[in-house]
């Protein structure tokens, strides 16, 4: 352990990226081999050609970022075999077009990883980079433009191909928040004004992230999706009390919240639904606990060890390869498989926010909180919905769930969260 460790960063990394691979051959090869006795070389193509993905991704982050932290490439390759396998496992068809955004992710990461040589060029454009963001954040609720599926209106479709740009808008929110908080960081943290008994700065420096909360709220009541509406304002509170350390920022903003959830619950049957089926699924186990009630079942079949891939029977919960995909690998994989799968998750997000603590500039530090707590926390979003440890909500888990449009966006924040790392490792 301690050879590995005195290698040189992208030496360690290769070592864990030919780990992921190894163990991304055998578990393809296991699900085929539970639908036929014959295993080729064409049987394991898709996972193949993701490795050798990842291969040129590590050559590139060898050349432009090599002193970007080891770890992190490797995780999202592990949780992206994942994605793949299971996905073929659920449905051969859609694996296909997740091959494809995968490729296309793997490209756009290159892409963010030569063209942004220092993360500070994107402090020049934070206020068009917010108006970009709550753009694809609101174009979903344009009559005529957005696709409403399971209740939900999230999805903008062009003909048989549909897009949800909240996942690309999230990022984009990120880097405004972190550029707008790291300028005006020390006027926000100096109270003028006392309202309700809590100290406040000036309106005209507040006014922005106020803002932000506005349109939260927006999303929830307008697309009536209450995952998006909480990963959004949830971002937000934890980059204005990383900035600010004011824990009353932190209250007030989770009355707020609190109170336009409960009024979205009153208005709306889905968030009502949600909600219900969440206090107690088994009144209506046959129609609207049904989804909840069956990943519940397939978590538990799981056991420790799990029926094994393509031993399983995940395709009794509807949209397993979205929302419920992580019931799907408990299921197979046991709580071995289900604990290793959240402490991915958790290596990634304590990785991130281990190189935020060494940045040396506001925004850095900002942007990788904001970054690592976007991925963080639709992680625990998700995992929480589908274990009933939380309402369930609409979103995907990072690049695992099936699913372009966050396929995309995940490698464009890997790419932004190398090049963060890779410059922090350099100035220290």
């Amino acid at each position: 352990m301690r050879t590995f460790f005195a290698l040189p960063r992208r030496n360690r990394e290769f070592g864990l990226l030919l780990f992921v691979s190894m163990a991304g051959l055998l578990a393809l090869a296991l699900v085929q081999l539970s639908r036929t006795p014959d295993l080729t070389a064409a049987s394991l193509t898709l996972v193949i050609t993701v490795l050798v993905m990842f291969a040129v991704l590590h050559i590139i982050v060898r050349i432009v970022a090599p002193d970007a932290d080891p770890f992190l490439l490797p995780i999202a390759a592990l949780l992206t075999v994942v994605g793949i396998t299971m996905i073929y496992r659920l449905d051969s068809e859609l694996v296909l077009s997740q091959w494809v955004w995968v490729v296309l992710g793997g490209v756009a990461m290159a892409v963010v990883l030569i063209a942004f040589r220092n993360y500070a060029q994107l402090t020049q454009y934070k206020y068009l980079t917010a108006l970009a963001g709550v753009a694809l954040l609101l174009v979903p609720i344009i009559p005529g433009v957005g696709s409403e599926i399971n209740g939900a209106r999230l999805w903008i479709r062009f003909g048989t191909f549909s897009f949800q740009p909240s996942e690309i808008a999230k990022l984009l929110i990120v880097i405004f928040l972190a550029a707008y908080l790291a300028e005006k960081r020390e006027l926000l943290a100096i109270s003028t004004r006392r309202v309700l008994g809590v100290w406040l700065p000036e309106a005209r420096h507040f006014g922005p992230l106020v803002l932000m909360w506005a349109i939260s709220l927006l999303v929830l009541v307008g697309e009536k999706d209450l995952g998006s509406s909480l990963l959004f304002f949830g971002i937000f509170l934890i980059m204005l009390y990383v900035a600010t350390e004011r824990g009353a920022y932190v209250a007030i903003g989770l009355l707020l919240f609190a109170a336009g959830a409960y009024i979205a619950y009153r208005i709306f049957g889905h968030v009502q639904t949600r909600i219900d089926i969440w206090i107690d699924p088994w009144l209506d186990q046959a129609d609207r606990g049904y989804q909840i009630t069956q990943s519940l079942f397939g978590i538990a079949s799981g056991g420790l060890a799990g029926s094994g891939f393509g031993l399983g029977s995940p395709s009794r919960i509807p949209a397993v390869a979205t929302d419920f995909i992580f019931s799907a690998i408990s299921e197979e994989t046991g709580l071995v498989g289900a604990t290793a799968l959240i402490l991915a998750y958790l290596l990634f997000t304590l990785r991130g926010l281990r190189i935020a603590s060494a940045c040396n500039d506001e925004f850095g530090a900002l942007l990788m909180v904001g970054l690592v707590g976007v991925f963080g926390l639709q992680a625990f979003v998700i995992i929480g919905g589908v274990t009933k440890l939380i309402p369930l909500t609409g979103i995907t888990l990072p690049f695992i769930s099936y699913g372009g449009s966050s396929i995309l966006s995940n490698f464009i924040l890997l790419g932004l969260v190398l090049r963060v790392s890779d410059l922090v490792r350099r100035q220290a």
